[in-house]
């Protein structure tokens, strides 16, 4: 991996939008090394926790706030949505997996390592959103509370633009039957983001597309996909499938956060 001290990040560009600052972050450029190298920003991993806060002071400043306003929660793969008007306290992290807010100056974020971090803006009315969608997120309306939340505080869902950052994609997703019966019980037409797997009896998953479509009938302005497959690039993404296949001890987080600036 190339050694940088400048963090790697792609952005959207729906969300490039006056007053709103952004970046999904690689794993390019950070501090740390070993299965973490280099920028890691999951506080959970076993990482340095040195390292760790180096590297999410790096990313604040790219998305140009101080380090301690950078927020991202304690995730539980929920479908809990929270308002955020200042910063917390250290170790005094919500449980949730989706943040939004109308203050200036604070950056909301998310992890993820194949789950799909999503960010969410109405430049317009000035409200932001960050949200942590694996498929039990996904299933259950992690995404819909975020909106929801968001218009709590002034956005219209006609000027909401969502991106999704890099996610597992379906070719790297094999599923038992177990989880494809649970989507089909909540609704059969969730069929559709199911392919057959090499192995009898399982299928591949598209998280991606299972997103999209939340959001697109969610009504909002407008979504657009990375297309980055977390799994399949391991110079840029850290993934926790990948991890267990090669059965490394832990992995990295990737950070995904959005701020009004």
């Amino acid at each position: 991996m190339t050694a940088n001290s400048t963090p790697g990040y792609l952005s959207a560009p729906s969300l490039r939008t006056v007053g709103v600052s952004h970046a999904f972050f690689t794993r390019e450029g950070g501090t740390s090394s070993g299965v973490y190298a280099s920028l890691n920003g999951g506080v959970g991993s076993k990482d340095d926790a040195a390292a760790v806060a180096e590297n999410r002071a790096r990313m604040a400043k790219v998305i140009g706030v101080d380090a301690a306003h950078l927020l991202v929660p304690f995730q539980i793969h929920s479908a809990d949505a929270l308002h955020v008007h200042a910063p917390w306290a250290t170790g005094e992290r919500p449980r949730c997996d989706g943040l939004v807010t109308a203050t200036r100056g604070l950056a909301l974020g998310v992890t993820g390592a194949d789950c799909g971090m999503i960010l969410f803006a109405d430049g317009k009315n000035g409200v932001v959103g960050a949200c942590h969608a694996g498929w039990k997120g996904a299933l259950t309306g992690i995404l819909e509370s975020t909106i929801a939340a968001m218009e709590t505080l002034g956005a219209l869902r006609a000027h909401i633009h969502c991106a999704l950052g890099p996610t597992i994609a379906q070719a790297s997703y094999e599923v038992g039957p177990e989880f494809v019966e649970r989507f089909a019980a909540t609704d059969r037409e969730h069929a559709r983001y199911f392919i057959p797997s090499e192995r009898d009896g399982h299928a591949m998953f598209d998280l991606p597309a299972f997103i999209a479509m939340r959001l697109e009938r969610a009504n909002v302005g407008s979504f657009h996909d990375l297309a980055q497959d977390t799994y399949a690039n391991d110079e840029k993404y850290y993934s926790y499938r990948r991890s267990v296949h090669r059965k490394e001890p832990d992995y990295g987080r990737l950070v995904s956060a959005i701020a009004l600036v």
